[in-house]
This record gives C-alpha cells, structure tokens and sequence, in this order.
C-alpha cells in the first residue's frame, strides 16, 4: 500500500498537480472506491448483462461496511484489495471463455496474475481470493468443463501472481509451502493430468494414471509435511475458518472487528435486500454455467467468512452486490417481458390461466423498487449517515456520530509532537499506538500491526498490575510516559460523571487488557515480577458484576489502569465542579504525575451537545522514576 501510494503520488507530482502527501494518500481510498464500483460493474455485465452489472455497482456503492473502508482519509490494505480482486476476478473469467483467441486469454491471464500478485503483496486476506479461484477450477475439473484455455488461464495466473509473491522478502519463497497455498500446486498437477488424459484412449491406462496422480499427491504432502517444509496458516487466518479458535486467543478477540458476526450486523449491512441475494442463488444454480459457478462459490464463501468475522464484510460486499443484482434482475425479467410485448386479446380456455394484465406487472416492477428505496434511503438513511460518518480520529474513537469534531486526541497529539521527542517511549494500549506513532511523533510499544504477542501480553500486565510492579515492567521498555483513555458521561440532572464502559475508553478494555496478559501468569511468575498470590488469569481477580453492574475490589482499585482513570476523571470532575460518585475509591498516583490531560477543559455543558453527554479524556502522564527509586532502596535498607 505504501508503495502504490507513493508510485501515484510521484506520477501525479510528475503531471504538475500540487498537492501535499497527506491530502493525497487521504483521497486515494474514495478514488480506489470508485475504480470498485466501474470493476463490479463489468464482472456484473459478463455474468447477467448492462442491468445486472448497474445493479452491481449499486449495492457495492452504498454498501456499509464498504463506504467505511473507502471514506477520505482511510488508508488500509483494503483499499486496492478489493478493486484489485474484483479485476483479477473479470480477467481470469475472461481469459477461460472458449471463444476467445488464445492470444487474448494470454492477455487476461497474465493481467489477472499480476493482479493477484500485487494483492498477495499488499494483503493477508489474498488467502481468500487464491482458495477461491483453486476451489473454482477443481470445481470445473470435476464437473468435467477442464479446457486447454482453463489449463492456459491458471498455469499463467498462479506463476505470475506466486513469482511477485516470493519476491517479496516478507513473503520468501516459503510462502509457496504454506498450508492454504498448497493446494494451488496440486490442483495444478491436476489439470496436467486432466490433459493427459484426453489423450489417452483406454480405461486401464486412465485409471493408472489417475491412481499414480493421487498417490503422488499424498505422498508428497506427506514429505513436505514430515521435514517441516509445510507452514500453517496464521492463527488470525485460521481462526476465521473456525471462529470457534478466538476463544482461546484473548489478543484476536479483544477486536471488535474480528467477532462472531450477529444476524443484527448482517441485516444492518444488507437489509431486506438479502431476499435479492437469496434469489440470485437460484438463478445462478438454474444456469450452471462457468460465470455462475464463479460467483456462486463467490457468494457462498464470502458469505461463510462474513458471518465468521464482522471485519470480513467488506469481503461480501461486492458478492452481495453480484448476487443481489441477478436475484434482481431475474425477478424482474418475466414482469419486463409483459411491459415490453405488444397487447394481446386474452382468449380463455380451459384448464388455463387467463393472461396476467401489463398493469400487474407494472405494480411488480414498482414494488420491487419501493423495496430498493426502503432498504437505502428510508425511513433511516443508514448509507449516507456512514458517508458523512468522521473518521475515528476526528470521532475521538466515540462509538457516536458527533455534532462536531472531537478535539481531545487531536489536542493531545499535538502536544506530544510539540512537546517531546520522537524517540519518547509512551506506552498505551495498543489500540492508539498509529495515531501516537505518526500523528504524536514519539516511539509507542504496540499499535495495529503489532504481532509480537508477548510484548501485547506485557503492556496489559503493566496496566493491570500495581504501580510498583508496573513501574518494573515499563523500565524495561525505556517507558517515560503512560497514556490512558478514559470515557465516561455527564449527567446534567444530577450533574454527575459515570463511567461508560461502551463509549470507547480504556474503561471497557481493561477486561481485555487482564485477559490477555492472563495469559502469560506463570510467565511473569517465573520472571519474578509478580508473586503468585498476587497474578491473575482474567478479569475476575479485580471485581465482579452486581446488578449488571461492574464492581471492583480492593486488587482493581489498586491496579495502575484504575488508578490513571479514576484520577483523571476526578480532575475533570474538580475542573468542571460535578460529582464524581467513585471519589472514595480514587487516590493519587504515586509514580506517575500528570503531564497533560487533554479533555479536562470540556464542559458538561459542551459534552451534551456535541457529543451526546460523553466526555472524552485522554490523560498522559509522565513516570516518576526518581520516587520508584528511593521507594525501593529504603525498603531495602529496612
């Protein structure tokens, strides 16, 4: 992603356009959004014509989940994986029509492959479109539709889009041995066979060959297998095959975007146009042709995925819209077909249907399209409120549409860049560490890409534990200072500030922090950081739940996170003279002094009509090592 974006920006800068990096990478996603929705439109077309492929782009284009990850200012891996696997989808479905000139089929093949290569690349979700395509072509194998141009069209996809793979140094040439590549060589091997056997006139010498060919896949596997050749698939990767997997990963399911898909998401994504999506699965399946094999296989796993993994949405968005048009377009098509023929003298006969009226078909066409109307446009506008929806920097990470922009954390990035160094450790969770890294210009532990778990699992061990077992952990790191988020709302009747465990804050995350650090409880034992009446495994050694309500104990009054909230918000509550009903449980940090908190001007007032009563407050302090210090001798010297 960074590469393409630099590729275009220095193209555009060669053209004379001025425009600065920021603003530029910031407009790409919509651009790419675009460029997905005219791609969709021509996949569309191939498969059911002009009204199934405007349909297409369509749905794509007021899709949710897809209007979110192609917004200005989103710049993610999304942004050219989807456009770019759509395109490799209507070049690799071309480059296999037995109409077309091989010359041509070479032509989209290799344009598909280098598609598909360049998604490899830039995104782990190209997993998805590899299975894809090689359960689609065994598909074709077994049904007996193998072609020479199958065999051209493969062969030339798979061995440009696998070089540009082990190209690149993330990937190496071990990319090749993983479990969800492998297949791609054996459904290779596959075809060969298949081509060999059209040569073959006797059934002994195609049933031999047909043994040998099985035999040498299983033994193969069976060798690479047994030396260590063949990698797994990523435990992200391999946990949206069974969801069932993120239970035991704390790290993997802490992200609300890696959940269990409920049928409320799915519902609020595609609304009653699900009914369009199912019929568009009968219509495929009544023409089983090559395109619809495709997107039917498209549709079912998209569909399989986005229930497994909300994330995994976007993945279903231009099936869905694929699938919604022919659904569509096949209803339509007979009460079409009655609008478009010339009147006739209806003759009753018997044992017959007298013939259904123009103006019944009329009433169908506009049914279906009160249908589309309802579902994107009333009586909620739920696409244009994700279109204008900000960005969750300019949300202040608030799980609400604003009334105006959120100013706190861009009010305390600012004074970050201006006030420290680039090479400042400031440790948080690692839900903030991009915005910290590049917009605070200083050094954090963890951030989105973060894969190093035991380094996740120390940060949640530092918040969760008490200050001076905190202060143990975070030396090791270099860590000056801490950043904390804490949400909570006001009450303009009893002008009182609670917390809000769903708005966004570090107080509805700390659960995951004690998880996952949990995990690593005879890890921390062992090191001698902890002792071990004092670890935990979870969330349950700092309170429990009375009432629906969270109550914590003497251990969670105690922890570091508690600590940095709850003085935080008794600032606040001191500042802007509310009541602050967890005042008996709040003393201030030891170790840690306050060093800016951004948030503590915000009125109650203010609160209310721009956010809703939620008050957002970020609180950075900095680590009073000097204090940690003398503390610590003197109980040595006792």
């Amino acid at each position: 992603m960074p590469m393409i974006g630099a590729f275009l920006y220095q193209m555009v800068s060669s053209l004379g356009v001025r425009i600065d990096l920021m603003s530029f990478c910031a407009l790409l996603a919509p651009i790419f959004g675009t460029l997905a929705c005219f791609v969709v439109y021509f996949l569309g077309k191939d498969i059911g014509g002009k009204p199934a492929g405007l349909f297409s782009a369509l749905f794509l284009a007021l899709s949710p989940s897809f209007i979110q990850r192609s917004s200005v200012g989103w710049y993610d891996d999304e942004i050219i994986g989807i456009p770019f696997i759509l395109l490799f989808m209507l070049m690799f479905l071309r480059s296999i029509d037995d109409g077309r000139s091989t010359k041509s089929s070479v032509v989209y093949a290799l344009g598909g492959g280098l598609l598909l290569g360049i998604v490899i690349a830039g995104w782990g979700a190209a997993y998805f479109a590899v299975g894809v395509l090689a359960l689609y072509v065994f598909l074709l194998i077994v049904i007996g539709r193998y072609t020479q141009h199958l065999f051209l069209s493969y062969s030339l996809t798979f061995g440009l889009s696998l070089f540009i793979a082990i190209s690149v140094p993330k990937l190496s040439p071990s990319y090749l041995t993983s479990f969800a590549v492998l297949p791609v060589a054996g459904i290779f091997l596959l075809l060969c066979v298949s081509e060999i056997l059209k040569a073959i006139k006797t059934a002994r010498a195609k049933i031999f060959l047909t043994s040998a060919f099985l035999a040498l896949i299983v033994g193969g596997l069976a060798v690479v297998w047994q030396f260590g050749y063949m990698r797994g698939i990523a435990g992200k990767f391999i946990s949206v095959i069974d969801p069932f997997l993120r239970s035991n990963s704390p790290i993997i399911e802490s992200v609300a975007e890696h959940r269990i898909s409920a049928w409320g998401s799915i519902y609020y994504e595609f609304g009653i146009g699900i009914l369009f999506f199912v019929a568009g699965l009968y219509f495929v399946l009544r023409r089983p042709n090559n395109r619809n094999l495709f997107i039917l296989i498209f549709g079912l796993t998209s569909l399989y995925f986005a229930s497994s993994m909300v994330r995994l949405l976007v993945l279903m968005a231009p099936a869905f819209g694929l699938l919604g048009a022919v659904g569509i377009v096949g209803v339509l098509k007979p009460f079409v077909a009655l609008l478009k023929e010339a009147p006739k003298i209806a003759v009753k006969r018997k044992f017959s249907m007298e013939h259904v009226g123009r103006e019944y078909s009329g009433a169908a066409v506009f049914f279906i399209f009160l249908i589309l109307m309802s579902n994107f446009a009333f009586p909620m506008p739920k696409v244009y409120k994700q279109a204008y929806a900000p960005t969750t920097i300019s949300a202040g990470s608030l799980p609400i549409l604003p009334n105006a922009q959120v100013n706190e954390w861009l009010d305390m990035l600012q004074w970050t860049q201006n006030n420290l160094k680039a090479g400042t450790v400031v440790s948080s969770w690692w839900d903030y560490g991009y915005w910290l890294t590049v917009l605070g210009n200083v050094t954090t532990l963890a951030d989105n890409a973060t894969i190093n778990t035991t380094q996740i699992e120390n940060i949640g061990f530092s918040f969760m534990a008490n200050e001076t077992q905190s202060v143990k952990m975070l030396r090791q790191y270099n860590t000056e200072y801490v950043l904390v988020f804490a949400t909570f709302g006001y009450s303009s009747s009893s002008y009182s500030a609670s917390w809000l465990d769903g708005a966004g804050g570090d107080n509805g995350k700390w659960t995951w922090m004690a998880q996952i650090s949990g995990k690593a409880r005879q890890r921390f034992i062992d090191a001698g950081m902890i002792d071990e009446a004092d670890a935990w495994t979870d969330q349950t050694t700092f309170g429990n739940y009375t009432s629906n309500t969270w109550k914590w104990n003497t251990a969670g009054i105690n922890t570091v996170i508690y600590k940095l909230m709850g003085y935080g918000k008794s600032q606040w509550c001191e500042e802007n003279q509310a009541t602050d009903p967890d005042a008996s449980n709040v003393t201030k940090p030891r170790y840690f002094d306050e060093a800016f908190f951004s948030g503590l001007t915000l009125s109650g007032t203010d609160a209310t009509s721009r956010y809703g009563g939620i008050v957002p407050l970020v609180c950075l302090y900095k680590i009073n090592y000097a204090l940690y210090d003398a503390d610590q001798s003197a109980r040595a010297s006792q």
